[in-house]
């Protein structure tokens, strides 16, 4: 089958030799390394890090960071590049590529000292640890005003108490540091003044409650946090105070870029499949893919992952320029996972009955993609930020 029919099909793009030949790399090591052993860790629900080991040998964890603080020296659009051939046939390892680096590692290199980041960044790039984000509460998220956990300047030292949920690479093995937000006072107007604060693993009185029982991402290493009398020194301050609203937001808005980046290679994975399987599956004579309805179907799967490649790659784009791309990063992050979670569906009825079986990799995607309209900001906040952006006042 010709490489159109089976590959990311970026090229056209405008990549760059190196970027073209980064994107083969980790496509071989997705293929040979990780899909052979998506199934079996998804089964344990553990994280590999075996796998994860030699991603950070490979500079992939490192992929955005100047080579003088042990990074790679590339940039966004390399990133999105490793993350999409990685979710091809795994989320759960393409998310902890991307929450390592989007959630973990960049908030640190952006908005720390440089002290701070001389303790933290090489350590993430090398993919030798793990960073989270704090952020979500039961009523904070999206809505940060909601949050509760509070961060009091005693001595010289945050208290910390409060509880965090659904933070990324929080508990895992090699997990080092988590930023967490905080109220750290009240403004003028009343308003809570937030602020981050790096909160290391291990810290008496952090607490790393048991994973959940996740639909999917089983591999992913997902945990809630709880924060009781936690003291750090005031040094973990993470960017100025009362500024964790506005660094939160510039965080995320980063992270749906890389994130559409997980979405697409979803998508793809899921394309892929069905073109293998309507080609091998025979059915009365004849392939399943000789049938109008099911070459349709796929046709249709092309289409969603081509608008969602252009959105994904046109936001990195701006945001390697230095141009605004909130919009942009919203758009791709909407577009894309919706082409995710509609591909997965469409991919499973495809397959039928094994498209049910959690060892076929269009299962797992079934599982995995509905998260992908949920996580770095829902379907609905996508769209009130695009409207934002077009001048509506919504709420």
């Amino acid at each position: 089958m010709s490489n159109h029919a089976t590959g990311s099909q970026v090229s056209h793009l405008g990549l760059t030799d190196e970027q073209l030949k980064l994107q083969a790399e980790v496509r071989h090591f997705a293929d040979t390394v990780v899909a052979p052993a998506a199934y079996e860790y998804d089964t344990k629900r553990e994280l590999p890090y075996g796998i994860i080991a030699q991603m950070g040998q490979m500079g992939l964890f490192g992929l955005p960071f100047p080579k003088e603080i042990g990074g790679q020296g590339k940039d966004y659009v390399s990133l999105c590049i490793a993350i999409e051939e990685l979710a091809r046939v795994d989320q759960s390892i393409a998310v902890t590529l991307e929450a390592g680096i989007g959630l973990g590692a960049m908030p640190i290199f952006k908005q720390g000292t440089e002290a701070q980041k001389q303790e933290w960044v090489p350590m993430l790039a090398r993919g030798e640890a793990l960073a989270g984000f704090g952020l979500t509460e039961a009523d904070a998220g999206s809505d940060a005003a909601g949050t509760k956990t509070t961060a009091e300047l005693v001595d010289g030292e945050w208290v910390i108490n409060g509880t965090k949920q659904f933070i990324t690479n929080s508990g895992s093995e090699i997990t080092k540091v988590v930023t967490v937000t905080a109220v750290t006072g009240r403004r003028e107007n009343g308003k809570p003044e937030l602020s981050a604060i790096l909160v290391p693993n291990g810290t008496p009185g952090f607490t790393v409650h048991p994973p959940y029982d996740k639909v999917g991402w089983h591999t992913s290493d997902t945990h809630p946090l709880s924060f009781d009398n936690v003291r750090v020194p005031e040094a973990n301050l993470l960017g100025e105070r009362g500024r964790g609203f506005a660094n939160f937001i510039e965080t995320l808005d980063e992270g749906r870029v890389a994130f559409s980046a997980l979405c697409t290679g979803a998508a793809q994975g899921c394309l892929e499949e069905s073109i293998r399987y309507a080609n091998e599956r025979h059915v009365f004579g004849r392939s399943i893919g000789s049938n109008q309805h099911i070459a349709f179907k796929i046709a249709r799967m092309q289409a969603r992952v081509h608008s969602a490649r252009l959105a994904t790659y046109d936001a990195a784009r701006k945001l390697v320029a230095g141009v605004p791309f909130k919009m942009e990063a919203s758009l791709a992050k909407m577009i894309s996972s919706e082409a995710a979670m509609d591909n997965a569906r469409d991919a499973t009825q495809i397959f039928g009955g094994y498209g049910f079986m959690n060892e076929n990799p269009v299962a797992r995607h079934y599982r995995d993609s509905k998260v992908l309209e949920l996580g770095e900001g829902t379907t609905e906040v996508q769209m009130m930020v695009i409207a934002r952006e077009l001048g509506f006042a919504t709420l």
